[in-house]
Formats: C-alpha cells, sequence, structure tokens
C-alpha cells in the first residue's frame, strides 16, 4: 500500500470481547455444542445432521404419540361422530397445515420457523416485543408438551393391570424421574436423541397397525357392529345440520393432533442435504424438510381415520367417559380386550415410551429456535447458545411445573393447547401475508380460511378453558421481564462479533500513523457531513481537548441502526470530505461500536488511540433511557465504562479525553 509508512490496520481484527475458551475439562464439554445465530456468518447447525426420515422420527415422538389418547377425545367429544370430526382433522391436515407449513419451510430455511417470517413484518422495538410474545407462547406449547406428556406417561404406568402397587400414589415422583432422563439423553447429545427416537417410533407404529388390524377385523366379524354404530351416527340428529354440527364443535379439541408441525420446520437445521455449495445445501433441505412433512401428514392421516373408525365402533360411549376404562387411552383398552393382557401390556409399554419421549421433540425445537434469538437481542447471556446448559434449564423448569400441577394431565391441557394454537395461528398469518405481498390470490384465500378456522379454535379454547391463556401469560410475562433484565446488564459489551475495516479506512489509518506515530480519533455525530462541519469540529476539539497542536486527526463516526439489535459484524469505512478523512460504521450502539474500533485500533496497530470526546447537555437519567432504547445517549462515559470492562489492565486501554 502506497504512502501508508508500512503499518496500518489489519482488515479484520477479532473483537476483544470475544469469551476466552472454557479452561476446564466440564466446562469445554457443557459448553461444546452451540446454537449459532441465522445468517452467512455462522454455521448451518449445532449437531450432526441426519437423513431426512431420521428427523421424522424425532419429531413423531410428540406428533405420532397423540394417538395414544386422541381417539378417547374424538370420541368423548363427538360420540358416534367422532370419524366425521376426525375426517376434518385429515382435511385440515392435508389442505391447509401441509401446505402452510411447506411455505414455512422454504421461506424460514434455517428453522426460526414463522417466528422469523412475523419478525420482518415489524421493526425496530415493536418486532423484538412481538417475537417475545411468540417465543412465550412457544415455550407454553413446548414446555407443557415435555411435562404433559411425561404426566400422561406416568398415568399409563399406573393404569395398567400390572404396575406393581408402591407405585400407586405417586405420579408426580415417577414424572419427575421421566423428565430427569430426557434431560440426560439431550445433554448426551442430538444424535443419541434420533437414536432412541427411531426405534420407539417403529415399535409404536407397528403395534399400532397391528391394534388396527385386529381391530378392523373384530368390525367385519362381529354381527351387527357397523349397523349398531350407523343408527348411532343419524338417530336423532335432525338432518346434515345435526350431523355435521356436533363435529364441527368437537373439531377445536382434535386440533393439538396437528402439534408436530412446527417441529419439524424448527428441527430444519438437522436434517442432511448435499450440494456443491451453500445455495445448493440450502435447496435440499427444504426439499428433504418438505418430505418430512409430507411423509408425517399422510401417515398419522392414515393412522387417525383408522382408530377413530375401529374404536368409536368397538368400544362402549360409556367407556370413554371420565373414569371409564377407555377415558384418555382407547387403543390401549382395544389392545386389552381383543389381544390379551400380554399384549394390550405391551403396547401400553410402546404408549409409555412414546409419550415419555414426546417431549424430545419440544426440547429440540425449544433448543433450535429460543438460542437463536434471546442472545442476539442481547436478552440472554452467551452461554444461552450452548445446548447443554439450556437443555439443564429447561429441565429445572419442567420439572417445577410438575411439581406445580401435580403432574395432573388435565390440569396443563389447557395451557398445552393455548400455545399450541397460537403458534398455528401465527404461522397461518405470516404465510398468508407472504402470499399476499408475493400476488398469490388464490394462496391468499386458501390461507386467510386456514387463519379463521385456527382463530376459531383459538377463541373456543380460551373460553373453555381460561386458565391456558393466563398459564401462557406467565410465560409471556417471564421471558419479557428476564430478557430486558438481561439486556440491561450486558449493555457495557462490546457486542462486535468482529471488525472489518475496507481499505480507505486502512490507508486512512496508515497515514495518521506515518505522520507522528500516533492515532488521534475525534469521534463526530455527523449533521450535514460537509466540509464546514468537520473543520469547525476540529477547531472545536483541538481548543478544548488536549490534542496535540501538529497532530494528524481522523474522525469516527457511527450511524445507530436499529437500536433494538444487539450484536453484528462491524463494518467500518473510510470516506473522504475535502482534507479530513472518516472513519464510518453503522452499529446498533454508538458507545458500543466506538470502544469496539479504538481497541481494534490498538489490537491492529500496536498504538494506544487518543479519542477526543466533548460532553453532552441534558439530564444523564435521560441520556441513559436514550442509550438503552436508542442506542444514543453521553457517549463518552458510556465508552470509558465500556473499555474499562473489556481492558483491566488501565495501562492499555485507549485514552478517552473529554471538555
Amino acid at each position: 500500500m502506497s504512502g501508508t509508512g508500512g503499518r496500518t490496520v489489519p482488515a479484520v481484527v477479532e473483537s476483544p470481547g470475544r469469551p476466552a475458551a472454557p479452561g476446564g475439562r466440564f466446562a469445554r464439554w457443557l459448553l461444546e455444542h452451540r446454537v449459532q445465530p441465522v445468517g452467512p456468518e455462522a454455521g448451518e447447525s449445532h449437531a450432526e445432521p441426519h437423513a431426512w426420515w431420521k428427523v421424522m422420527c424425532l419429531t413423531g415422538v410428540d406428533y405420532f404419540s397423540t394417538l395414544a389418547y386422541l381417539p378417547g377425545i374424538a370420541a368423548l367429544a363427538a360420540g358416534s361422530l367422532s370419524p366425521l370430526a376426525t375426517m376434518l382433522i385429515v382435511a385440515l391436515t392435508l389442505l391447509g397445515m401441509l401446505p402452510m407449513y411447506r411455505r414455512v419451510a422454504r421461506e424460514s430455511p434455517n428453522g426460526q420457523g414463522s417466528v422469523a417470517m412475523l419478525e420482518h413484518l415489524l421493526p425496530f422495538w415493536r418486532g423484538k416485543v412481538f417475537v417475545l410474545v411468540l417465543l412465550g407462547f412457544v415455550a407454553t406449547s413446548w414446555i407443557i408438551t415435555i411435562t404433559l406428556s411425561a404426566a400422561d406417561a406416568s398415568v399409563h404406568i399406573l393404569e395398567n393391570p400390572y404396575a406393581p402397587g408402591f407405585l400407586h400414589g405417586h405420579a408426580v415422583l415417577i414424572t419427575v424421574v421421566l423428565l430427569l432422563i430426557l434431560g440426560g439423553v439431550f445433554l448426551l447429545g442430538f444424535s443419541e436423541a434420533v437414536g432412541v427416537a427411531i426405534p420407539l417410533v417403529a415399535l409404536f407404529l407397528g403395534l399400532n397397525a397391528i391394534v388396527v388390524g385386529v381391530g378392523l377385523f373384530e368390525v367385519a366379524t362381529t354381527p351387527g357392529a357397523v349397523a349398531a354404530w350407523l343408527d348411532a351416527l343419524t338417530e336423532g340428529r335432525g338432518g346434515f345440520g345435526g350431523v355435521v354440527g356436533p363435529a364441527v364443535l368437537a373439531f377445536p379439541l382434535l386440533v393439538l393432533g396437528l402439534s408436530g408441525f412446527e417441529t419439524g420446520v424448527s428441527m430444519m437445521p438437522l436434517v442432511a442435504a448435499e450440494g456443491a455449495d451453500a445455495g445448493q445445501r440450502l435447496t435440499a433441505r427444504i426439499r428433504n424438510t418438505r418430505k418430512l412433512l409430507t411423509t408425517a401428514a399422510l401417515i398419522m392421516s392414515v393412522y387417525l381415520i383408522a382408530t377413530s373408525f375401529v374404536t368409536t365402533v368397538l368400544i362402549p360411549a360409556k367407556e370413554f367417559a371420565p373414569g371409564g376404562a377407555a377415558n384418555g387411552r382407547a387403543l390401549a383398552y382395544l389392545a386389552h380386550e381383543h389381544m390379551g393382557e400380554a399384549a394390550g401390556t405391551l403396547y401400553d409399554i410402546s404408549t409409555i415410551l412414546i409419550l415419555w419421549f414426546a417431549g424430545a421433540s419440544a426440547m429440540a425445537g425449544l433448543i433450535n429456535i429460543v438460542p437463536r434469538y434471546l442472545p442476539s437481542y442481547g436478552m440472554a447471556p452467551e452461554w444461552g447458545r450452548a445446548v447443554r446448559p439450556v437443555v439443564a434449564v429447561y429441565t429445572v423448569i419442567c420439572v417445577a411445573i410438575t411439581i406445580a400441577f401435580g403432574a395432573d394431565v388435565d390440569a396443563q391441557a389447557g395451557a398445552y393447547a393455548t400455545g399450541i394454537l397460537a403458534m398455528m395461528v401465527s404461522g397461518a398469518v405470516a404465510v398468508t401475508i407472504s402470499a399476499l405481498r408475493r400476488g398469490r390470490h388464490a394462496a391468499t384465500a386458501g390461507f386467510t380460511v386456514l387463519t379463521l378456522v385456527l382463530l376459531y379454535a383459538l377463541a373456543e379454547n380460551i373460553w373453555e378453558k381460561p386458565d391456558g391463556i393466563a398459564i401462557s401469560a406467565a410465560f409471556i410475562v417471564g421471558i419479557v421481564v428476564i430478557s430486558l433484565v438481561s439486556r440491561v446488564t450486558r449493555t457495557t459489551e462490546l457486542r462486535a462479533d468482529r471488525i472489518e475495516f475496507d481499505e480507505a479506512a486502512r490507508r486512512f489509518v496508515a497515514d495518521s500513523l506515518a505522520h507522528n506515530g500516533e492515532l488521534d480519533v475525534i469521534a463526530n455525530r455527523r449533521q450535514r457531513g460537509d466540509v464546514a462541519e468537520y473543520a469547525a469540529k476540529e477547531r472545536e476539539q483541538r481548543g478544548m481537548n488536549p490534542v496535540p497542536g501538529r497532530a494528524d486527526v481522523v474522525f469516527l463516526e457511527v450511524d445507530v441502526i436499529d437500536p433494538s439489535a444487539f450484536s453484528d459484524v462491524l463494518r467500518v469505512r473510510g470516506v473522504q470530505v475535502g482534507e479530513h478523512r472518516v472513519l464510518r460504521a453503522e452499529s446498533p450502539a454508538a458507545p458500543n461500536a466506538i470502544a469496539a474500533v479504538l481497541l481494534a485500533l490498538r489490537d491492529g496497530t500496536g498504538v494506544r488511540p487518543h479519542c477526543y470526546f466533548e460532553w453532552a447537555e441534558g439530564s444523564p437519567v435521560t441520556h441513559l433511557f436514550r442509550y438503552l432504547l436508542l442506542g444514543r445517549g453521553d457517549t463518552a462515559p458510556v465508552v470509558r465504562e465500556i473499555i474499562r470492562k473489556s481492558e483491566p489492565d488501565p495501562a492499555r486501554r485507549p485514552r478517552i479525553h473529554v471538555g
């Protein structure tokens, strides 16, 4: 580089604020796997990718496990109309939910789901608060999925005729043990979780196929079974409306059987894909995820229709009622009734295992989504990206919720439904807006209808079980409060992942070093950006601050963009304005960016820079809130505090002068 005096700052300087690698063996193991923020700077996944059908098994432990209780819910809610209500769910699955999540997979291919699609609709703090509310519903849905499924597994253990007598009355303890084992599996790693999910899904679906086959045989060989069901179907219905009406009313209860779609999309980074470059791999990942979603939906649709038919025809209506032998376990009832106690117990074991592990897909979803947002917003510590610590946190939360609810499945059902339906509504709204913006009128109309259907189901659920929205609100308030506290405590971090200097910026630094071996930087908040502004600023600083009379100076300016963001790569470019040389950067917060650039100049050149400011007018409290919300305030003291926290040795800190 000509005219530089032979010394300048490198093109890329790593942030001095990057955390040091953990020293202890346990700490290294704990922080080994990290979820990276979405974008070209990040790796694609924090775990080894797997074939799409293997990932389908991990999502399927939640989705397919609903067969353990959904036929019983359908029969209790719709009676003999259960198969018709189930047909409505199948139609919604294949004609609504599947197209919706196939579109979500294409437009949010890094696993953020519909949350990311909606985030882009609202700028700045409105978008961040909106995401926090959605994450509250996500946390409600998936954490309650973990606790409710484990509690349901405990119920199946205790209701089996071979269950030891000493277990009765200890449902909470059994559920807590199941949760701790589940958390232990995820502490080992995702590959282990996938390895457990595959045989569980294969066993459960295989046994369900046998139960359905035996059930269909019983229907075919039992005289009058179908005729009795048809009589009950039409008796006192009063025409078409009398048949369809009860099925529609039962419909919201059955929407819970669609819970696996959002987790399927959230685990996209785990889906293996081949390609010559990142673009081809991303396209292949989208295609493979769509295979996952479609295959799971088709399998579930067939099972839902078959199981609702055989359970409704073969099981007396009174057995579905609370306290009945088939309440919440219709297929287990058929297995015991028509295949014997040994075969029924084998079915119970498979049901218990898949219900216990149903929380695995929810845990995987939480790990893949939440750490992609909160640490990037500054609303969680950086260790919140590490998989194992957040698994431990989620496990502790699940244990606390289980104890608080006494492992009662019914007490948690409202929150479970509210969280799932809110996520579905957000997805439907996102794809509707996307289709509208793309000018696809038919898709817009279809997704609008889907949105209205899901809104009806959500409103009906809130009306019937208002405790669910109360629990969701508690999760939302908790996430917002914790996030804001974390944001405030992290305000003095450097925030920059790394600092990049363009060719002009490097030349300006080299010329300044060549002048007198020093770096004198004047911080400026650009107004007009013309020659007169920089000339006046230089005269002002030379008059109020100890700028050496013959010193060569460069200006440093930071344009605040989206102050609700937290960290990013800091790119510094050089701009010549007359005889004045300006280093310009864009950042969510001006003081943090100035501190990062000064430290990068020190590390890159070996010279401690001097930086010159003037005191800001106004109340310090007002400046504090302006800094927290808008990224600006009384810049000088904040820059000095950030540098003080980032560099423990006073002799190595860039010098801050304020006049």
